[in-house]
């Protein structure tokens, strides 16, 4: 019976929940209410009669919601209803998606013995910075920092040259083997990485540029370049080309018609093309991990990874780790700052024409 009691326990509550997110999507205050009465009932499972008591208000209070919602006529409240229950249902979901986020954060604050108590600290107070000063002091943060925007930089500058310029060749130009090359660039995105990991490393280890800047930053130019030339022909396609002969009949040149015409306006595709490239190179871990072997020679996801691999009588450092994460998250928070007004722009530009 007390097994029997416990499943009871766990299993109504839960439903209670459930159905509580799912009245979200419609009636918004009978869905919250009937998942605070759940998360109470949850918490007072041990027979505590204010839960009881606090769950069956709320069920009450969400009968009458319901009632209010289906039985009150007017369609402009229920219009209203219904983007209420939306706007709720995204904070909700977005709630959902910044909590991993919050949660690194907070505990890249905590002491390694609040970290691993049973009970979880959801606000750093009496927080700490003694995490940061460890992995930046007692580790070659700077180091992988530095090799990280170097890569990026060198990456992006020749990716965005050489895909700017495949983009509108294949867009503006009727050559011959137009579509294969087309076809090739799709065919390259559904080749997996890994099985090409054997040929890369020999080819770097032939050029004797491994562990080097420029042995990385080709093999990363070769992975991105194909999905960038395919994004940013939809942006070549979709400027006008009656434009550039209008400023080659003024007397401007093909290239001067691409520099002064057609370049300013695909910057918003640049910026979109140039966030993707960013974000893969950044964030790239295994072909680095197989041609960045040295200490010295260490991107930000591979000193990521040491610090995870340090351990104290086996037990990772989490706070250590997630300070760590924290330092990797921040450039990418700085660019997208930078550049998310012409990116809003890029995302829907190129859906004009392809």
């Amino acid at each position: 019976m007390d097994a029997l009691a416990d499943d009871v326990g766990v299993i109504v509550p839960t439903l209670l929940i459930l159905v509580g997110l799912v009245g979200i999507v419609v009636p918004v205050l009978p869905g919250l209410l009937l998942i605070l009465g759940g998360v109470l009932l949850w918490a007072g499972m041990d027979g505590s009669a204010t839960a009881w008591i606090v769950f069956a208000v709320s069920v009450l209070l969400a009968a009458a919601g319901f009632a209010l919602q289906y039985l009150v006529p007017g369609r402009r409240m229920r219009q209203a209803g219904v983007a209420n229950s939306t706007l709720v249902l995204a904070v909700v979901i977005a709630i959902v998606w910044a909590f991993p986020v919050y949660w690194m954060i907070n505990s890249s604050f905590l002491t390694p013995l609040t970290i691993s108590g049973l009970t979880p600290t959801f606000v750093p107070f009496g927080g700490t910075l003694q995490n940061y000063r460890e992995v930046t002091t007692e580790t070659p943060f700077f180091e992988a920092l530095t090799m990280s925007l170097m890569v990026v930089v060198v990456a992006l500058v020749v990716c965005i040259a050489f895909a700017t310029l495949a983009a509108f060749a294949i867009s503006r130009f009727r050559f011959r083997g137009r579509r294969t090359f087309v076809l090739a660039i799709i065919l390259v995105q559904m080749l997996p990485a890994e099985a090409m990991f054997i040929a890369q490393y020999k080819m770097i280890s032939g050029f004797g540029l491994l562990n080097s800047l420029a042995g990385i930053s080709i093999i990363y130019v070769a992975m991105v370049v194909p999905f960038t030339i395919w994004m940013l022909r939809g942006f070549v396609a979709g400027v006008p080309i009656e434009l550039e002969e209008a400023a080659m009949v003024d007397g401007c040149t093909r290239l001067g018609a691409f520099r002064r015409i057609t370049f300013p306006l695909i910057v918003p595709g640049l910026v979109a093309s140039g966030v993707f490239a960013f974000i893969q190179v950044w964030n790239e871990f295994a072909l680095a991990s197989v041609l960045l072997t040295d200490d010295d020679a260490q991107t930000l996801p591979l000193w990521l990874r040491d610090i995870a691999q340090q351990s104290n009588l086996g037990a990772p450092e989490w706070g250590q780790i997630m300070a760590g994460s924290v330092l990797v998250a921040v450039p990418v928070i700085i660019f997208f700052m930078i550049v998310q007004g012409r990116m809003a722009q890029g995302l829907v530009g190129g859906a004009v024409k392809g």
